[in-house]
């Protein structure tokens, strides 16, 4: 589903710049979940917003689902992000006066999708995330963890391909934080998404099947969780 070959970004140029990945490959299967962990600056964050197709890569390659998206303008990115992709954020992200139903439907509303396309798959995707009698609730009048499962739901109104989360278990409690992550690892069996996140939480880390360490743009360690937390591999400077 996802293949980078020696991805690379930098920012700015000459003696400012700085080379936020340093040639990352990696490979993610159909269906797997993945988590990516890191320090801050350490590129994670770089990475993911390349594999969400919100930025571009200085050099390197970045097939998606088959096709090479490496160097798609933002046009072509912005559509490939409606069809494909689906995204997950720590701070919810939800419109503050509009309700549960209206916000999962927005992916709809800028897709075009008819009304009542609109609020059945909005419903459904309610339903999904166990929301669906809720619907009419605006997100003040929700938990945290309520919220973000609108945000799991809006995310996965389009029935995306890949599912991206960054952190999204960084404002909720721990007992939440386990609820959420059953919810995503759920959504592999029902879905089939492939899912990718950003986490610092080891015990989030754990929910994934492959746990992959960034250190100053590089991959350092790649392995199921255990191997990965219980057993860390320093690697030189």
């Amino acid at each position: 589903m996802i293949r980078t070959v020696d991805l690379r970004r930098r920012y700015g140029t000459g003696a400012d710049a700085v080379d936020a990945l340093r040639g990352v490959s990696l490979a993610v299967g159909a269906g797997d979940i993945i988590a990516i962990m890191g320090a801050s600056g350490s590129g994670k964050s770089t990475l993911l917003n390349i594999l969400g197709c919100l930025d571009r890569p200085t050099a390197g390659r970045y097939e998606l689902d088959g096709d090479d998206v490496t160097y798609l303008d933002a046009d072509a990115r912005a559509t490939l992000r409606s069809r494909k992709l689906g995204f997950v954020f720590q701070s919810f992200n939800l419109l503050p006066r509009t309700t549960a139903r209206d916000n999962v439907a927005l992916p709809l509303v800028y897709a075009g999708a008819p009304l009542a396309e609109q609020r059945r798959r909005a419903a459904e995707a309610l339903d999904a995330v166990g929301l669906g009698g809720l619907a009419d609730r605006l997100p003040n009048q929700l938990s945290g963890g309520q919220q973000q499962r609108v945000a799991i739901a809006r995310a996965i109104v389009n029935h995306p391909r890949v599912l991206l989360a960054d952190e999204p278990t960084g404002n909720l409690d721990s007992r939440t934080s386990e609820e959420i992550m059953r919810l995503l690892t759920g959504l592999r069996g029902t879905l089939g998404t492939t899912i990718v996140l950003v986490t610092h939480d080891a015990d989030v880390a754990r929910s994934a099947e492959r746990v992959v360490v960034v250190r100053d743009g590089r991959i350092v360690a790649d392995g199921t969780p255990d191997a990965v937390l219980d057993h860390p591999v320093e690697v030189p400077a």
